[in-house]
């Protein structure tokens, strides 16, 4: 099957892999088994981008799963987007016209990442349209718009504890969610947690049936994703999924996706790097998303 083209970089296979830091080490959840944790390629990818990385992936199908560090803490940075439109939906089951209230704010509340936020201060935004810029633009005004309608951080928390997510955990809001720093355990969650709420919402029973469409068209309409997990899977498939990114190289991928004949995947990818200013390399999330497919289909 054709893939996008995609640089593949000379591995270091000569070199020791050392555990390298990230946002916390400890288990977030009972350690993977051992045959879920060994993955070479994936550790190969760890040694070649100089990063710490989080994989959980499942096909649907099948029941098979791929798991490295699949349960121990990352920052989840602008994961929490999706999940936040998520709770949205839900939480103004009836009417749907919920989403159709307009919210107001001020210049005051704008954040640098405000690309679509800031068009529109003097009208203010409905809930659709803040859900929209949130899940498809990561405008974080959006992200934070959205929580301060569900009560808080803490009430996202609250409604993942009602997905039966026991790990993940929201703190604060933009910008300090991005600070990603090493043993922090605020505002993070593991790979096969944000990957198991994805799939609850995207694929089960989390949502009705028309709130769930209008979130997958939200994450299948994702424009900050190309060079993550879309790079990695062939042309043609459809791919539902939320990005993050924070200090410390912190890059994150969340998704869905669909081979053409096969059931879908859930794939969670989150990664770190061990200084503050780490450079982002996207490449470490292509290549790991490749190696799932190869993996799973």
């Amino acid at each position: 099957m054709s893939r996008p083209l995609l640089t593949r970089r000379t591995l270091l296979g000569a070199a020791a892999f050392l555990p390298l830091a990230g946002c916390a080490t400890e288990p977030a959840a009972d350690p993977a088994t051992p045959t879920e944790v060994h993955h070479e390629r994936l550790v190969e990818l760890e040694r070649q981008f100089d990063a710490r990385l989080g994989v959980y992936a499942l096909a649907t199908g099948t029941g098979v799963t791929i798991a490295h560090r699949a349960d121990e803490r990352f920052a989840f940075c602008s994961t929490f987007k999706g999940l936040a439109a998520a709770a949205v939906l839900l939480l103004h089951r009836n009417p749907l016209s919920h989403l159709d209230a307009v919210v107001s704010y001020t210049e005051a509340d704008l954040l640098k990442s405000a690309s679509i936020t800031s068009r529109h201060v003097a009208t203010g935004m409905t809930i659709r349209d803040l859900c929209d810029a949130a899940v498809r633009f990561s405008d974080g005004t959006a992200g934070n718009l959205l929580l301060r309608d569900l009560g808080g951080p803490a009430e996202l928390t609250a409604y993942l504890r009602g997905l039966g997510d026991t790990v993940t955990r929201m703190d604060r809001i933009e910008p300090a969610i991005t600070e990603a720093t090493p043993g922090d355990p605020r505002d993070t969650t593991s790979p096969r947690a944000l990957g198991t709420d994805y799939q609850r919402l995207v694929l089960g029973d989390a949502l009705p049936a028309d709130r769930r469409a209008l979130l997958r068209d939200l994450l299948e309409r994702n424009t900050t994703g190309a060079q993550r997990i879309r790079a990695g899977v062939p042309r043609g498939w459809a791919v539902a999924d939320k990005t993050g990114t924070g200090d410390y190289g912190t890059l994150n991928d969340i998704g869905v996706v669909w081979p053409p004949a096969a059931a879908p995947l859930v794939i969670a990818l989150t990664s770190s790097k061990a200084t503050v200013d780490a450079p982002y390399d996207q490449a470490l999330l292509a290549e790991a998303a490749a190696y799932v497919v190869d993996t799973l289909t």
